[in-house]
């Protein structure tokens, strides 16, 4: 009690004597229009060029050059005519009270499942929709920002996963799934929840806030996918200590963020868990306890190199009741990187799983464009010789590359961009056996996964996927296609599916839109999906005479999407 109540005191100390305040209202992870809008505003120069666009969400403040977020141009604010703008101030610049933008998202898929950076979505079939909306509030230094989200899933059956494939690989499915928390259903009835969503409380004192956080994480460059911390799944409580701007040095500017927080079960089993195989069950059932997360992410640009940004990301989990009370139980992201201080026989003296990951991001002003990679290795090396002789053990990397075009009319653009996102292993090195990432064999039964679905890339554990977009762009608005070519478990197929003509790979073409119009910012697409091989089964349509190459029977799925997001 004397330490809470001297946390207490030096708190209300820093509120009312403190005379640098900096703003810490958030531009959520997954914002439609606006988030894509600043990053492109940097490649042309209009924003701050130390922003690393690598550790996210966005904070509000000087180096975003925009008053109002979610107005980054004043466009609103010039439009109204002394109307209300949705933001109260009082006792000067003391005291704010704003309404957040009311966003509403609708998506409807119509054969399987397909979910990728959606957030509070699940994987499912059929219309599904969310709601976004809240209030923020400042006082001081002290912040409080209440954005819950509210999803409905219709849920709809689909085809079952391996129904019709030989025991043997319908067994190795299940046992794949013992190691992480990865539902092919949500359940069997319609799909309602309720979620704190992007809400926090927060201190921000300069350039650093302190406080609690339920919002989504987005570590790292990549655009399509992140290595580490993506919005595929819900987020998750957390403590956070981070930046909300880059600190500027004499070696150059510095972001990051650390977290500790906590993650839950999805309380969903596969499709069959009493499928028996040679007389033993095969699926397990999961841990009932929840996990807990703790790490890090740090960006570093040079002071002489303008442009370039390096970054490390660390995270560890472990079960709660596995935790001790040390510092070091609630910090394990400090403990050595590699096993040998563990006698090489795990990670940690009780179950935990870890990763870490270094990316560079190079952002080239005069061009437009941009270059990005991220490396991430999911177990620990033995030591740094060991890192140094097999660096591709249990790796995963991600690649990108975009470009802003100028047209012939002024303020229009043409934009390209590339990113492929690697996560299936090599099999370098048969002799050391590797696994999927974000599934772990020895001890979190959950993977690398919150309420179901991935903290990580949305492609899903062993998979590729290769995107390209080409848009045309005029300020918030965009029209463009997209082409992707995504693989599905690559190492599930290597190891277990081996016919060379059951590779599951999806291909699709998309059709991208983005349109503001007063105050309202809308989003959409329509994603037509050839499934080559859904779930690893290879159906030939025979030939007279048959052919070992006969095509087989493929399916379609289709996903529109639509959002409206109302900014007061």
């Amino acid at each position: 009690m004397k330490m809470v109540s001297r946390y207490i005191k030096i708190m209300l100390l820093i509120i009312f004597f403190n005379p640098g305040i900096s703003k810490s209202q958030t531009l959520p992870v997954g914002t439609p229009v606006l988030e894509d809008y600043y990053r492109r505003a940097q490649l042309l120069g209009k924003l701050d060029p130390n922003i690393s666009f690598t550790v996210r969400p966005l904070y509000s403040s000087k180096s975003l050059n925009a008053n109002n977020i979610f107005d980054p141009d004043s466009a609103l604010e010039k439009r109204r005519d002394g109307n209300f703008n949705g933001i109260y101030r009082f006792w000067g610049k003391f005291g704010k009270i704003q309404l957040l933008p009311f966003t509403w998202e609708n998506q409807y898929t119509t054969y399987h499942p397909y979910s990728i950076n959606d957030g509070v979505m699940i994987p499912a079939r059929g219309y599904q929709t969310s709601i976004e909306a809240g209030i923020y509030a400042k006082l001081g230094p002290l912040s409080f920002q209440l954005r819950p989200e509210v999803v409905y899933a219709e849920n709809r059956t689909f085809p079952d996963f391996f129904k019709d494939q030989p025991d043997y690989i319908r067994a190795a499915w299940y046992s794949h799934l013992n190691y992480i928390d990865f539902p092919e259903r949500f359940g069997d009835n319609i799909y309602k929840k309720f979620f704190l969503g992007q809400s926090s409380i927060l201190l921000t004192v300069g350039p650093l806030s302190l406080g609690l956080s339920t919002e989504n994480l987005w570590w790292g460059p990549g655009m399509r996918n992140s290595l580490m911390m993506s919005n595929t799944a819900p987020g998750f409580e957390h403590i956070t200590f981070n930046t909300v701007r880059p600190i500027k040095t004499f070696i150059g500017s510095f972001e990051g963020q650390l977290i500790g927080g906590r993650l839950e079960n999805s309380g969903f089993a596969p499709f069959d868990t009493t499928f028996e195989y040679s007389g033993n069950k095969v699926y397990a059932p999961k841990r009932n306890d929840w996990r807990y997360i703790n790490g890090f992410v740090l960006s570093y640009q040079p002071k002489y190199f303008k442009g370039f940004f390096a970054g490390l990301t660390r995270t560890f989990i472990v079960y709660h009741n596995d935790m001790g009370d040390r510092i070091k139980d609630y910090l394990p992201i400090i403990t050595p990187i590699d096993k040998k201080a563990n006698y090489g026989e795990g990670e940690s003296s009780v179950p935990g799983d870890q990763r870490a990951s270094a990316f560079i991001r190079w952002v080239w002003g005069k061009e437009h464009a941009e270059l990005y990679c991220e490396f991430l290795r999911e177990d620990h090396a033995y030591d740094s010789r060991d890192m140094f002789l097999e660096p591709d053990h249990t790796h995963a990397y991600l690649f990108g590359f975009q470009k802003l075009m100028p047209l012939k009319r002024e303020g229009q653009y043409l934009q390209v961009n590339l990113e492929l996102t690697q996560l299936a292993q090599t099999g370098t090195n048969p002799e050391r056996p590797t696994g999927s990432i974000y599934l772990h064999y020895a001890g979190i039964s959950q993977g690398y996964t919150n309420r179901g679905q991935l903290l990580g890339a949305g492609i899903g554990p062993g998979s590729n996927m290769q995107s390209l977009q080409i848009s045309w762009l005029k300020a918030y608005n965009r029209l463009g296609i997209q082409v992707e070519r995504y693989v599905h478990n690559y190492d599930f197929y290597t190891s277990v599916v081996k016919d060379i003509r059951a590779n599951w790979v999806d291909f699709s073409i998309s059709a991208l839109g983005e349109w503001n119009y007063k105050n309202l910012v809308f989003s959409g697409s329509l994603n037509v999906i050839r499934c080559y091989n859904y779930d690893f089964l290879y159906r030939p349509d025979a030939s007279n005479p048959p052919s070992f190459w006969d095509p087989g029977k493929d399916v379609y799925n289709c996903q529109g999407k639509v959002s409206v997001m109302y900014r007061f």
